[in-house]
């Protein structure tokens, strides 16, 4: 089982800018594909940027040309750099890794490992 530890959350106010962490135990980038979901209340949850193994990067729409997810493999750390924040972006952060099938990037249940989450409010 990976452990994945995400960190990096906060406050701030619509506009401005946060980079979540994704600390993962060993190096596990050439084995995994590696995502960023999030989950507001009483919402589902939703797949916001996928890094594959060969490192290409593919966004959701809503986060496209504000999100940006990388990866530090020396540190096997996951990253996600995320501007021009707006209240909806408020919810709870996840980073998972899993190897999700043709087209089913976005499939949450496709990722077996998950970290614990870290909270982003965005306050207008």
């Amino acid at each position: 089982q990976v452990q994945l530890v995400e960190s990096g959350g906060g406050s701030v106010q619509a506009g401005g800018s946060l980079r979540l962490s994704c600390a993962a135990s060993g190096s596990i980038y050439s084995s995994y594909y590696m995502a960023w979901f999030r989950q507001a209340p009483g919402k589902e949850r939703e797949g916001l940027a996928v890094l594959t193994t060969g490192g290409m990067a593919y966004y959701a729409d809503s986060v496209k040309g504000r999100f940006t997810i990388s990866r530090d493999n020396a540190k096997n750390t996951l990253y996600l750099q995320m501007n021009m924040l707006k209240p909806e972006d408020t919810a709870m952060y996840y980073c998972a890794a899993g190897r999700p099938g043709f087209g089913r990037l976005w499939i949450s249940n496709e990722y077996n490992s998950w970290g614990q989450g870290t909270q982003v409010t965005v306050s207008s």
